[in-house]
């Protein structure tokens, strides 16, 4: 599988979520930049996480700067929703068996969060049950 990173990487290349089971530590912490709690566990980590992939990731979407270490990694990165411009960071931990047990990512402008907000929602509203 090479490292955690180099598989986080493949994902997003790829838009597909399917590697994020074998990816993602059961019990991975997940921090969105619109909900104020941390998002405990594989199952809901997941659901953001591919939420995210289809809304994010498209022919705008590039990664425009990388922090690696040994065991965390900062990615910062651009796209565009609806038009508007997104900037943000994806801060990634790994374990050493390179299960992600930490994913936080941070977003701005205002706009774009607002944006991120009411379209994830959406999206999130459609997966998860009532």
């Amino acid at each position: 599988m090479g490292t955690a990173l180099e598989a986080w990487h493949e994902i997003v290349r790829t838009s597909d979520g399917a590697g994020l089971a074998a990816l993602l530590d059961d019990d991975v912490v997940f921090e969105s930049p619109v909900v104020h709690t941390p998002q405990l566990g594989k199952g809901i980590t997941t659901l953001y996480l591919r939420a995210a992939l289809s809304l994010l990731v498209n022919e705008k979407f590039r990664y425009v700067n990388e922090w690696p270490g040994p065991s965390s990694a900062v990615l910062e990165f651009a796209t565009e929703v609806d038009g508007i411009t997104l900037n943000g960071v994806d801060i990634i931990s790994w374990s050493e068996a390179g299960h992600i047990t930490h994913f936080k990512v941070m977003v701005r402008p205002l706009k774009a969060i607002n944006t991120l907000h009411q379209k994830m929602g959406e999206l999130l509203a459609a997966k998860l049950p009532v």
